[in-house]
């Protein structure tokens, strides 16, 4: 039997227990992240363990939650956690570098490597082809010391995707429409994989949105395969070394096949109070707009803004809005500002926050 692209990274990384769906497995973990609202106590147990250096590949520590200093205790984490990196070997990203999932993804990612971060959005590598797993802290600083991780061994999960997205569609639509289809609990003990043609039409961005939000399924994770599109875009941020093919096998078996066509597709909402009260955006056309953010760990890649920016220029919102735009990295950021796009943000009214 063949393997998924899940089963091919757990098996070249299994340190304890059998692949055997409901069993306990260990891992051995290569990549780490934090940010701060979590980071303080995950350093705190690591320093507790008393191991001089990180022993994994590549740990890295964000500042992206808490940046605006209302009083001294956010000054205080973040003095921490700098001072934990330099002394252990960590890498350490300051405030306004951008937020972690996003960094992470431009910066480190890297196909067929294991990556926990002590955020429940860390799935997010699985856009690049990576075994990408929120965890907790106190797993994350075993796993620093070079521990490995323990998890029960999920199940398989297939989407097949067919056709391409429609003008106005985005890839946030195809996560509501699987949260439509599985609810908030469908994804529990499983390992979500994105395949079929519709795959080669996403760009990395669009597969990270994705596998974000596999979060909101209560997925172990999700995982794209590692293809031409995966190159080209590690190519563009000058990484090109660090890119691995990577797919599942012809005969590789699976838990649930589901099959979603791109094309039929159309913009979804999301409405309170979970994330699978999906509902069509024009089943609510009379719903009064009060705030509108864009951005943050999801939607803020320089092609998420660019749309944004292109609606409206030439435009003001409207005066009851309130409007905030989240970037998602100083490159988007920067990007954003060279193009142009930035002063027609600022011009109709947007606030940019970190």
């Amino acid at each position: 039997m063949g393997l998924t692209i899940a089963q091919k990274i757990i098996a070249a990384h299994l340190v304890e227990g059998e692949m055997k769906a409901g069993t306990e497995i260990a891992l051995r973990i290569d990549q780490t992240l934090t940010q701060d609202a979590t980071g303080t106590m995950a350093y705190l147990e690591f320093e507790s363990i008393g191991i001089p250096r990180v022993r994994t590949e590549l740990s890295v520590a964000y500042i992206d939650h808490n940046t605006l200093q209302s009083g001294f205790e956010n000054a205080d984490d973040h003095r921490y956690i700098q001072s934990v990196a330099k002394k252990f070997g960590l890498r350490f990203s300051r405030p306004g570098n951008g937020i972690c999932h996003q960094v992470h993804l431009e910066r480190f990612g890297k196909p067929g490597k294991t990556l926990i971060g002590s955020d429940s959005h860390t799935p997010t590598g699985g856009g690049i082809g990576m075994l990408a797993m929120g965890a907790g802290g106190l797993d994350v600083a075993v796993a620093m010391g070079g521990g490995a991780y323990y998890i029960t061994m999920p199940k398989m999960y297939k989407v097949n995707l067919t056709g391409k997205l429609s003008p106005w569609v985005s890839a946030k639509d195809v996560s509501l429409e699987i949260l439509r289809i599985l609810s908030v609990k469908g994804g529990v003990g499983a390992i979500i994989e994105w395949g079929g043609e519709g795959v080669k039409t996403l760009t990395v961005p669009q597969r990270a949105t994705i596998t974000n939000m596999g979060t909101e399924l209560g997925a172990t994770t999700s995982i794209f395969p590692s293809d031409e599109i995966t190159h080209a875009f590690l190519k563009a941020q000058g990484r090109e070394q660090d890119y691995v093919p990577l797919a599942s096998d012809s005969d590789a078996e699976y838990d649930r096949i589901i099959d979603i066509d791109l094309s039929t597709l159309r913009p979804l909402l999301a409405c309170p109070h979970s994330p699978d009260n999906i509902k069509a955006a024009e089943e609510l056309s009379d719903v009064k707009v009060d705030q509108v953010c864009i951005g943050s760990c999801t939607n803020s890649s320089l092609a998420d803004l660019l749309r944004v920016a292109a609606i409206l220029r030439g435009k003001t919102i409207a005066p009851g809005v309130s409007l905030s735009v989240s970037p998602g990295s100083k490159q988007v950021l920067t990007m954003l500002a060279d193009c142009g796009a930035l002063s027609d943000l600022i011009a109709a009214g947007a606030r940019i926050l970190e």
